[in-house]
């Protein structure tokens, strides 16, 4: 039996839903464990394009249980919205196969209001928030003011919540970001109108992972964003709100850390990032646009377009070491066909000296200058290659290579957006 955690090894939008919903096939369960509707998964089969933001990317395939774990932040509406779209296409939502965990803190008004008068008011210090209420939420966790999806079984306690978390916030919003107030039993009423269709989905999802195991299924953990925006070990202070290695699988889950026996690093073949924060290899030149261009960089939750740059083996080196990776998934090989000479960074230099390591100290990796390496482009078409041989002679090179600057084998590579498109390894 295999206990797989899938994580970004990037910045985010490496293509873990595709890899996901592969994966998933042979698992009874699939469970998301941190994060919120700030991530875009985007599955592509049979030419039809599903995106997913809250809901595990296993939903395709109808024998396939998800649960949406306690690590997670849910905006009901959001939620509702996504079941929706897919009960239309006749994906079944039902509570019998999609689960949220009663400990789920949910995203209400005042936190979505507070994300972007906050935003707002930094001026030219923006750090790129989606602006959909993620960290006033898990600020709210933290300081155990929170709302749970437990709670909506309660209006009476709901409601007592509701009025307590506003005395705070709506000082904030009206005093120091000038922003209109929001009214407690308003807001306390229009998520109770969402009870009814919710409650159904609440379950003990520690419970129901338990059980799996014991039954032997295979059980995959679905990772959202990417390792460096991880709130302890990303690019702070341009990062998210969780935790976002492999280690937040189990306290976001309530699974022990030993029940995992499979942690699969999904990269892209180069490099993307959207909104602010360091970025040593963006390319701001034709290459750049091109990778842009054909890879269809933008952001499949907020539209953005994505900023494009070579692969850096250091960010991947760093991230291997931060979630134990026992192999690597490479996304998008197909995007880098027609490019003459492919560069891959494999350290940095600052103040003249040669940096193996990402810097710790804020601000110094907006400074460092990437030291690359230089190999052959390829100029055949890839993305029917169902044989890791198939590939042109370049293109396995170039895969080799990353794996031996990586220290960890690529079991995967994708070379296309359809679930057909890759190759097993």
């Amino acid at each position: 039996m295999a206990n797989t955690v899938i994580i970004g090894a990037q910045w985010g939008d490496e293509g873990k839903g595709k890899i996901v919903d592969m994966l998933s096939a042979q698992c009874s369960l699939v469970v998301r464990f941190h994060g919120g509707n700030n991530a875009g998964h985007t599955i592509r089969v049979l030419g039809e394009e599903t995106i997913l933001h809250l809901i595990p990317s296993g939903i395709l395939h109808r024998d396939t249980i998800c649960l949406i774990a306690n690590g997670v932040v849910l905006d009901p509406s959001v939620f509702l919205k996504e079941a929706d779209k897919l009960a239309a296409r006749g994906i079944d939502v039902s509570p019998a196969r999609l689960g949220i965990s009663k400990k789920t803190h949910l995203i209400l008004p005042y936190h979505k209001q507070l994300d972007n008068a906050r935003e707002a008011k930094r001026a030219g210090r923006k750090i790129g928030t989606t602006g959909r209420g993620i960290g006033p939420c898990y600020e709210d966790k933290s300081a155990r003011v929170g709302i749970r999806a437990g709670d909506l079984t309660n209006p009476v306690l709901l409601r007592e919540k509701i009025r307590h978390a506003l005395l705070e916030k709506n000082t904030l919003l009206r005093e120091l970001y000038k922003f209109e107030p929001l009214n407690p039993e308003t807001v306390a009423d229009d998520v109770l109108a969402l009870a009814p269709r919710l409650t159904p989905y609440l379950t003990d999802v520690e419970a129901r992972i338990d059980e799996a195991a014991a039954r032997g299924g295979d059980i995959l953990f679905e990772g959202a964003q990417g390792v460096h925006l991880d709130i302890d070990h990303g690019t702070y202070p341009f990062v998210t709100s969780s935790n976002t290695v492999s280690g937040n699988a189990a306290a976001g889950s309530g699974m022990p850390p030993s029940f995992f026996t499979r942690i699969v690093g999904v990269t892209k073949a180069y490099t993307t990032r959207v909104g602010s924060g360091p970025f040593p290899t963006e390319l701001l030149d034709d290459a750049g646009t091109y990778l842009r261009e054909k890879g269809h960089e933008y952001g499949a939750t907020t539209g953005r377009p994505r900023r494009c740059g070579w692969l850096d083996t250091v960010i991947l080196r760093a991230s291997v070491r931060l979630n134990g990776f026992t192999d690597i998934a490479m996304t998008k090989l197909d995007v880098l066909q027609n490019l003459p000479v492919l560069r891959i960074c494999v350290a940095y230099e600052f103040e003249g000296k040669r940096c193996e390591r990402i810097p710790q100290e804020e601000g110094v990796l907006a400074d460092v200058v990437p030291i690359y390496e230089e190999m052959p482009g390829f100029e055949d078409d890839v993305s029917g290659c169902t044989g890791f041989e198939q590939l042109p002679g370049t293109a396995r090179a170039y895969v080799r290579r990353v794996e031996e600057l990586a220290g960890v084998g690529i079991s995967m590579i994708s070379v296309g957006s359809e679930r057909r498109q890759t190759i097993m390894r």
